[in-house]
């Protein structure tokens, strides 16, 4: 899964900067995206809510990838290549979407890149939500023959709103990216790459294999390419949920004391 490249970046820098007193909940830096190690969000505060947060906007994700599958129009670029693997193997769409969450992880070790409580819920849990939502929704030729294409684009429209408000809720949780978020912005970290050369890289080169493999692009793959990424940034100022402390930290916004890196 793949949150698109205008997101503000949650990832690595090398120095956390100290969270200050005056802050307050609606203000721009409350709801500044912030890069926390995974010690560091094992004892974030209001950590059920997130976890709340992150599995809604999971499971939302799953729903989408399942949507814009049912409505025949063609899938985002990362699930054009786990649709065409699936097809060829006797695996789901929600396997293959795990496996390969996990290959990319394994790409983040020479990165340096360093996972979350998200990352690795992202990893397994959106799989599960598309394959449960694909084994209830059916295609858009069977909810309505005889208005199928008429079907197709409300699925495929639903998908992508659908998509971005989940991809905001899960980001704004703060709990880490996704493996293949952390791929790009690992690629960033590591050579210097803009984030947008990043992503044309990556997701150029699986939209191509999965394009060759028989995966179906079409004019959701267009739409989703285009939309997600400034209909993702309209809602995320909504979702952050700001950090107002961590381990170490003096009092609910106090001063990070001590902080290091894993």
């Amino acid at each position: 899964m793949t949150v698109p490249s205008p997101l503000p970046d949650p990832e690595h820098s090398e120095h956390h900067e100290p969270l200050p007193p005056e802050t307050a909940p609606g203000t721009a830096r409350s709801r500044a995206l912030e890069n926390l190690s995974l010690r560091e969000q094992l004892g974030i505060d209001r950590l059920p809510l997130r976890l709340v947060l992150l599995m809604t906007g999971l499971t939302g994700f799953g729903v989408s990838i399942a949507m814009l599958i049912r409505g025949g129009l063609g899938v985002a670029p990362w699930d054009v290549f786990h649709v065409a693997l699936a097809a060829r193997t006797p695996f789901t769409v929600g396997t293959v979407l795990i496996a390969i969450s996990f290959v990319v992880l394994l790409l983040w070790i020479p990165l340096r890149q360093h996972p979350g409580i998200g990352t690795l819920l992202n990893a397994v849990w959106v799989g599960v939500a598309a394959d449960l939502a694909l084994a209830v929704l059916p295609g858009a030729e069977e909810i309505s023959p005889s208005h199928g294409l008429a079907v197709g684009i409300s699925l495929m429209l639903g998908a992508i709103l659908v998509n971005a408000i989940s991809s905001a809720i899960y980001i704004g949780a703060q709990l880490g990216p996704g493996p293949r978020d952390g791929l790009m912005t690992g690629l960033n970290r590591r050579f210097g790459w803009p984030i947008g050369r990043s992503r044309l890289l990556v997701e150029g080169t699986v939209l191509l294999s999965g394009w060759l493999l028989g995966g179906p692009i079409g004019i959701g793959t267009v739409l989703y390419a285009i939309g997600i990424g400034p209909l993702c940034q309209v809602f995320l100022p909504y979702t952050i949920v700001p950090v107002r402390s961590r381990p170490g930290a003096a009092g609910p916004a106090g001063a990070v004391q001590g902080s290091e890196q894993p």
